[in-house]
């Protein structure tokens, strides 16, 4: 267990911790919790919790040494004392507490926060560990039993005696609720809805029936209460909630851990419902409206701003692809080194391209190549320098077996 810093997170540990483990004294609220810390052995509230949490320890952890109460101020150092060799034996994580003076273990705030700390931690790890010990053994389905009997009996107002045993809890039980039938009338409890008994194969089935449906249950309640808890953070992020972080917590999280997200319907419950539950009301009824109407149906949200996001109103994404365009004619030809035809040995790029020096085969523009130098349209080719029909040297110009296939070249005689 690593030790926690002093401050409000330690305050708030030690209340979810008590509340956890169904703790109902007077330190429940982090004021009076703050104070019973600051008197620290000398707060009675601070002494009976520590005896609570020390009693429960020792009887599921089956330790040597307890923490027992005290009668007055003179029995202070002997409380000490226990408190030391109790948390020596369970190897407190705390020098402050198992270290120095004795006397002056327990005089600072900070050092009786740690102690309530450990022993309530070190007492939820002991009855989860003890939980899976008995989970599904005779013991705990005995227990249940046990504990379902003495919740009849709170509810009738009759004293709790489980020594005695169940059956004769139940007698009690039985001869109570037909002295609290006779003086109503007959039609105020109404008729049962199961109106047939149940054989041990119809409670098998209705029990994995039950478990499936609390299963599922259990699933949207666990949702709701995610919701829940992320819809009061959203509220936080104010500026002006912020500074009343602490006051939020205060007021919210006792009912927020009030709530369980495991369903405590059984088939108790199904054996126990009467007619009236086969009636249908519509929540929006006036009867039930009286009971869930809320001050919050009142208010009404302000004008929010249009976020968009509908279908209709996307634009279309860019294509992946550039459009294709039509080739532009009469480009390409000429320069030397340029783009030439494909049967060049200098010059670029094929067929009757132009330009490179001895460029594309029969292309214009090439050196020794059609269109290009002693090709066609080029130097010494027809047309051009050199070349035949009107060219030099080419056919009806100068030096004839020099001339080519051009037409128009330089200097026709």
């Amino acid at each position: 267990m690593r030790e926690l810093p002093p401050g409000p997170a330690m305050e708030s540990d030690i209340l979810d911790a008590l509340e956890a483990l169904g703790y109902t004294g007077a330190l429940l609220e982090e004021e009076a919790l703050n104070k019973a810390a600051e008197n620290g052995l000398a707060s009675p509230e601070f002494f009976e919790l520590c005896v609570w949490l020390g009693s429960q320890i020792k009887s599921l952890g089956n330790m040597e040494e307890s923490i027992t109460s005290t009668d007055g101020v003179k029995d202070i150092e002997s409380f000490q004392l226990e408190i030391s060799g109790f948390l020596r034996e369970m190897a407190c994580p705390y020098s402050s507490l198992i270290s120095g003076d004795i006397k002056d273990r327990l005089k600072e705030k900070e050092d009786c926060l740690k102690l309530l700390l450990f022993l309530s931690t070190e007492l939820q790890a002991l009855k989860i560990l003890h939980s899976k010990k008995i989970k599904g053994s005779h013991l705990e389905k005995h227990n249940e039993i046990i504990q379902d009997v003495q919740a009849i009996c709170d509810a009738l107002g009759l004293p709790n005696s489980s020594s005695s045993g169940i059956p004769p809890m139940l007698t009690k039980v039985e001869q109570k609720i037909k002295d609290i039938l006779s003086k109503v009338q007959n039609k105020h409890v109404g008729k049962s809805l199961l109106t047939k008994p149940l054989n041990s194969d119809q409670v098998k089935r209705l029990e994995k029936i039950n478990d499936a449906l609390r299963s599922e249950y259990e699933c949207r309640r666990r949702m709701l209460m995610k919701r829940l808890d992320v819809t009061v953070q959203s509220f936080g992020w104010s500026d002006r909630a912020k500074v009343k972080t602490d006051e939020i917590a205060r007021i919210y999280q006792p009912k927020r851990y009030a709530l369980s997200p495991k369903s405590t319907i059984t088939l108790a419950h199904l054996l126990a419902a009467r007619e009236d539950l086969s009636k249908i009301i519509r929540t929006s009824s006036g009867s039930t409206r009286e009971n869930t109407v809320c001050a919050i149906n009142k208010v009404l949200m302000g004008r929010v701003p249009d976020r968009g996001g509908r279908p209709t109103e996307i634009e279309p994404p860019p294509p992946e692809m550039p459009p294709w365009q039509k080739r532009q004619e009469g480009g390409g030809r000429g320069g030397w080194g340029g783009g030439g035809g494909g049967r060049g040995n200098w010059g670029g790029g094929g067929g009757r391209g132009g330009g490179g020096f001895r460029g594309g085969g029969r292309g214009g523009g090439g050196f020794q190549g059609g269109g290009g130098f002693q090709g066609g349209g080029g130097f010494q080719g027809g047309g051009g320098f050199q070349g035949g029909r009107g060219g030099y040297g080419g056919r009806g110009g100068y030096n004839d077996p020099y001339g080519g296939r051009g037409g128009g070249g330089y200097r026709r005689y």
